[in-house]
């Protein structure tokens, strides 16, 4: 918890979502300014609202379906209570990836397009989301005895156990790194090839999120879901598609939207 105000309890959590909302949109804003005829002001302020409730629909049921369905099988109505935490990155870009078509076929914007004035600002989110994570201290990283080990309440009892703070590893690679990677492609040019950004994104995410699992304690209810212990995880096996998707954008943007 962050603070109280009387009975009402703020989290890092949602500190996180807003912080990322907010400075993200401010960023998309911007780029959208720099990048006539695709959203107007007005418009990206409405998609706003989409997005954020793409964030957490998506992410919840994400949760649900990926990390932990036999439970929720079991007690359903705990589906609903989301303050109790349970979100997943990826489910959470699905539900995105909705409200951005829903929200363009109804203003009769180009997805493909929007898409790319998005993508860049998304990493500002992520890198929020996963600091709250280093502070609450979830999703910490596999033991070590490295100097830069970090003790979390993971061991019987909630003992210190040294740890990888692999949630800043994340940070740093899927938040700071991308979001660099993605502003120098785009001076480079990057947007005015459509479904560039969105490739980039795409793939510079996939590839950062499989980096860190290296480094993080596997889900307990998953733990390593293929090649035994030290294979691949869930977050890994999500990942790959979206490396598979990014590549696709880059190539198949343009031509789709030449065809219409």
């Amino acid at each position: 918890m962050a603070l109280s105000v009387g009975p009402i309890d703020i989290r890092w959590y949602a500190l996180a979502y807003l912080a990322g909302l907010v400075v993200g949109w401010g960023y998309a804003r911007a780029l959208a300014g720099r990048t006539p005829n695709v959203i107007a002001p007005t418009q990206l302020d409405d998609l706003l609202s989409w997005i954020a409730l793409g964030v957490v629909l998506g992410g919840r049921l994400g949760y649900v379906l990926f990390y932990n369905l036999p439970y929720y099988l079991d007690h359903p109505l705990e589906i609903f209570m989301v303050w109790k935490g349970g979100m997943a990155f990826h489910g959470g870009m699905i539900g995105v990836i909705i409200a951005i078509i829903i929200y363009c076929q109804k203003q009769k914007l180009n997805a493909f397009r929007v898409g790319d004035v998005i993508a860049p600002a998304v990493p500002i989110g992520l890198f929020f989301g996963r600091i709250a994570n280093f502070i609450n201290g979830e999703l910490y990283g596999r033991l070590h005895d490295g100097s830069w080990a970090v003790p979390f309440p993971s061991g019987p009892n909630n003992s210190l156990e040294f740890r990888h703070p692999s949630q800043l590893y994340e940070a740093a690679l899927e938040g700071i790194a991308l979001l660099l990677i993605l502003a120098i492609a785009r001076l480079l040019g990057a947007h005015h090839k459509v479904g560039l950004l969105t490739g980039i994104f795409l793939i510079g995410y996939g590839v950062g999120r499989i980096i860190g699992e290296f480094y993080r304690e596997p889900d307990p209810q998953l733990g390593f879901l293929l090649f035994g212990e030290g294979g691949l995880t869930m977050g890994m096996l999500l990942s790959i598609p979206m490396i598979v998707a990014g590549i696709g954008f880059i190539l198949l943007a343009p031509r789709f939207c030449k065809a219409t």
